[in-house]
Formats: structure tokens, C-alpha cells, sequence
């Protein structure tokens, strides 16, 4: 699901920003886009976004300025009279330029690393933690609208499953009476007549070939589960549970369709695979 989240403070000289954004993925993936001076922070922030996000690709970038006066350098006097005393000892009279002797190895000393990110630390952690609360107030949203759509496509199978249903227990009838007319149109050209046992012998094995009422029951435990799963208020991931509901309700659709060879039913079953399908592409987007 799609997302976006930033944050922004400046405190103590320290300018940072924050943002964070997801897009659609099966899986979760993490991306972050840190400073240089900042790297050793990616471990524990992959870890923090992994607190927050199960599924999608998530990419977060960290832009961050520092103009405290801690920014600025500091000079290693010591380091400085010891170049002094050395050029001094060549010659007394030589002219020293400050420009150069401030390029010179050791007399310049910054904020390390450590320094730096024990500093900035628990700012970044804040405006990840707000950044990361906008993201999800919109993944939210975006999942609601995905909620009603997926409600629409449910409702659909169930209108049609029950028109199925209405249907099924016609279906044998009507394959008893072609059968007959059939039989008897071949018979009566041989001048014989279509006995009552072996009619009754072939609807029977096509009854119990064409019996779709545990799929049909399946399948809607199946919708049953996949509401019961939308409706809950844990709010644990269910995309992937989902998806998995999803795929076992095309399997059952594809065994009605392969053992019902009825020109209504197999009409319906073509709208509810369709439908199941449209249900399958918008669960990639849930978490």
C-alpha cells in the first residue's frame, strides 16, 4: 500500500528532515537513505521501520545539516607548535602561512562519527516516529477504500453462488429429460424402447459427477473467512492470509466449472472467477 510521511526540527543548530514512503510490494523491503556521517545508524532504523511495516517496499531518506558550533573544527595547538618549531628549526626568518598550516595533517580536528550520532540520535528517532504515524494514518485510508471494493467484489460472488445454488438441484432433471429424448431418438431407429433402469443408471453416475455442493459450501466458508478476517479489530497483518483465501477460492470455483457442465451455472462461474481474480490483485496491495 501507498504511504508518505515526513518530519522536520532544528534544534541546537541541527537541521533535519525526515521521509518516509511505501509502495506496494508482496513482501516487506527496506530501503534507507542515510548521510555519510549518519551510516551507523541504518541498522537500528531498518530495525525501527521493520517494527512499524509487515509488507510493501519502504524507503526512507535522512537530510540533515549541522550548523552548531560543534560543526566547526577544532585546532590541535599542540599539533600546530610542533610544525612551528620544525619549520623554525629550517629557518628562523621563513614566512609561516596560517592558510597552509591549517591544511596540514592532524592540526584540524572534527566531530567523529560517534559524537555526531549520539547527538542526533534521539531527534532522528522522533521524526521517525512521526514520519512513520503520517505513512500509516494514509496507508489506512487508502486501506478502507480497498476494504469497499473488495466488500463489492465479495457480494457479487455470493449473488451469483446463490443463483448456483438455486440452480443445482435442476441440473440432473434437466440432463435426465436430453438423455431420454436422446436415447430414445437412437432406439426407436433400431425399433427398441429405452428401459427405466439403464436411464436411471447414467443419471446417476452424472449426479454424483456433477455434485458441486461441497465446493459450493467451501467456497462460501471461504467468503465467510475472508469477511471474518476483514472485520477484525486486532489489526494484524492479513494480506498474505488474504491472498492465500483468495487462491483457495478459485481452486473450488475451478472444480465447479470442471464438474458442472450446466450453460447457466457455467456462466455464473465465469463471472465469480472473474471476480475472484479482481479480489486477487487488490489483496497484493493489503497488508
Amino acid at each position: 500500500m501507498t504511504g508518505f510521511g515526513s518530519a522536520s526540527d532544528h534544534h541546537d543548530g541541527l537541521a533535519l528532515l525526515v521521509e518516509v514512503r511505501t509502495v506496494n510490494n508482496k513482501f516487506y523491503k527496506s530501503h534507507i537513505r542515510l548521510p555519510d556521517t549518519l551510516q551507523g545508524l541504518d541498522a537500528e532504523l531498518d530495525a525501527f521501520l521493520s517494527c512499524h511495516f509487515v509488507r510493501g517496499s519502504v524507503t526512507a531518506s535522512v537530510k540533515f545539516v549541522d550548523n552548531s558550533s560543534r560543526a566547526a573544527a577544532s585546532l590541535n595547538t599542540d599539533v600546530i607548535k610542533k610544525y612551528i618549531e620544525q619549520i623554525r628549526e629550517v629557518d628562523k626568518n621563513l614566512t609561516i602561512d596560517a592558510g597552509r598550516l591549517l591544511s596540514l595533517p592532524g592540526v584540524l580536528m572534527h566531530d567523529t562519527g560517534e559524537e555526531l550520532i549520539e547527538r542526533v540520535r534521539p531527534i532522528i528517532m522522533k521524526l521517525f516516529e512521526e514520519s512513520c504515524k503520517a505513512a500509516i494514518e494514509m496507508r489506512t485510508n487508502e486501506g478502507k477504500s480497498l476494504e469497499n471494493d473488495l466488500k463489492s467484489h465479495l457480494a457479487k460472488i455470493e449473488e451469483h453462488l446463490e443463483k448456483i445454488k438455486e440452480r443445482a438441484p435442476f441440473i440432473v432433471a434437466d440432463y435426465e429429460k436430453r438423455l431420454r429424448k436422446r436415447m430414445t431418438a437412437i432406439l426407436s431407429d433400431v425399433g427398441k424402447e429405452v428401459t427405466d433402469g439403464d436411464l436411471l443408471r447414467e443419471v446417476a453416475v452424472f449426479a454424483e459427477r456433477a455434485d458441486i455442493s461441497e465446493e459450493l459450501s467451501r467456497l462460501s466458508g471461504h467468503l465467510e473467512q475472508f469477511r471474518e478476517f476483514m472485520g477484525s479489530e486486532n489489526y494484524d497483518p492479513i494480506g498474505r492470509t488474504l491472498d492465500f483465501l483468495a487462491q483457495e477460492m478459485l481452486r473450488e470455483s475451478n472444480t465447479i466449472a470442471s464438474k458442472c457442465l450446466d450453460g447457466d451455472t457455467s456462466r455464473r462461474i465465469v463471472e465469480v472467477k472473474g471476480a475472484i481474480d479482481r479480489i486477487k490483485e487488490q489483496v497484493q496491495n493489503a497488508e
